[in-house]
């Protein structure tokens, strides 16, 4: 190996600054090789500095921030006050990172609390008074507890902003800052966020201290790993191509994401009448519920996912091969993050997106954003059931190459796709 060569090597776990106990713990886990924002994020915390980090989903950041706060865990503290805050957008999430923390506590008795809605706040409650020295919750609930005095922030040491620009997206930005608020200016902050975007930098300057920034995104906002497709589709088609889609491609765990919850219901009951292992997640449903089928998702006993953007970010599921589009989305950082389910952690993955004759404008917009071409898609069988009824069949010589489908914008004019460059 040259000089070069070395110098370029990925550290390793044990040149992070991390304790042999959580070096045992990682091992014990699973955790071979840190990833770039574990190998950025973790040192840097541990040495009390606040972090403004950008990094995506799927990049090991639950763990980035959460080895740091397990370090600075002491249970002969335990009785100075709540440790940690990490606060994040979703129900989902909160489970997700609670099971991270727990799971990477092991050995070390810190208890954790998760704190969201759809959940009674009695039992929250309860397990709050046996004691918690790391709380991870979405704005809402701690801010409902906080009015009740059952969550005390007056010591807390270090505050967690996960999917910061999520919480923003989604109107939790003045709950974000009265929680704040309600922190000591002493404590250590830590935001991480797939995009930073004006209001997020404003947030960092308003409540972080010299925060160290760190960009860990990609220059294609849409990771290298996924191909992404596209299907130029009449509506009424849609549930025929998902269908022939699927028994193409056999994915190995698949999402198929919906615009709405009706419609996300609707191709749940249709696609579970042709495949095994389907469900279905959207906002009506009861948490325990939600709850449920997400358990089964990650346990792979549910295999295609049907779901509303309430999965599209913040769920860490490393089987998913396929995301389908079935409505396009209509914001273009939506499809990124829907994108974002698959690809994880460096492996491939595939991602469809159906689009109806008059959604073009959309597709230019997605293409934009991610600065990359979506690759036009066939299927066989369709085509035929594309043509007006008792029209005649086209004749096609199949030793010509076909034309790419053209796309039209609302009113009917054609729409002109995007190139680099242009």
């Amino acid at each position: 190996m040259t000089d070069s060569e070395e110098s370029q090597e990925v550290p390793g776990f044990d040149q992070l600054g991390i304790s042999q106990h959580m070096l045992a713990v990682l091992r014990d886990v699973g955790y071979e090789q840190p990833t770039p924002v574990q190998v950025g994020v973790i040192p840097v915390a541990l040495d009390g500095k606040d972090v403004l980090g950008q990094a995506r989903t799927g990049t090991g950041k639950t763990a980035s921030f959460a080895i740091p706060i397990l370090e600075s865990f002491n249970p002969e503290e335990r009785d100075k006050g709540l440790l940690a805050l990490i606060l994040v957008p979703t129900r989902e999430l909160a489970v997700q990172v609670r099971n991270e923390v727990d799971k990477l506590a092991k050995g070390s008795h810190a208890q954790s609390v998760p704190l969201y809605g759809g959940h009674p706040i009695r039992r929250q409650i309860e397990k709050l008074k046996k004691g918690a020295d790391i709380v991870i919750g979405t704005p809402g609930r701690v801010l409902d507890h906080i009015g009740r005095g059952t969550l005390d922030l007056s010591k807390v040491k270090i505050v967690v902003l996960d999917e910061a620009d999520r919480m923003l997206d989604i109107g939790f930005r003045p709950d974000i800052e009265k929680i704040l608020r309600r922190c000591p200016q002493a404590r250590q902050t830590l935001l991480l966020s797939a995009t930073v975007p004006p209001p997020i930098e404003r947030l960092a300057k308003r409540y972080m201290y010299e925060a160290v920034q760190m960009n860990f995104s990609q220059s294609d906002v849409a990771v290298e790993t996924i191909e992404q497709f596209y299907f130029t589709i009449h509506p009424k088609l849609k549930f025929d191509l998902l269908a022939k889609l699927i028994a193409r491609e056999q994915p190995t765990q698949a999402i198929v994401f919906c615009r709405t919850k009706r419609g996300t219901e609707r191709i749940y009951k249709q696609l579970a009448r042709k495949f095994k292992g389907v469900g279905s997640i959207h906002g009506d449903m009861l948490q325990r519920d939600r709850e449920r089928v997400m358990s089964r998702f990650r346990s792979a006993d549910v295999r295609y996912l049907v779901a509303t953007d309430v999965v599209g970010r913040g769920i860490d599921v490393t089987r998913i091969s396929h995301i389908i589009n079935f409505d396009i989305p209509q914001d273009c950082d939506d499809y990124v993050h829907r994108v974002g389910r698959t690809g994880r952690m460096g492996r491939e993955g595939a991602a469809y997106t159906f689009v109806a004759p008059d959604e073009g404008n959309e597709l230019t917009r997605i293409e934009m954003r991610i600065d990359r071409l979506l690759l036009p898609d066939t299927m066989d069988g369709l085509e035929e059931l594309e043509k007006p009824a008792g029209e005649a069949p086209e004749v096609v010589d199949e030793n010509q190459p076909k034309p790419p489908q053209p796309l039209y914008g609302r009113g009917g004019r054609p729409v002109k796709r995007y190139r680099r460059g242009l």
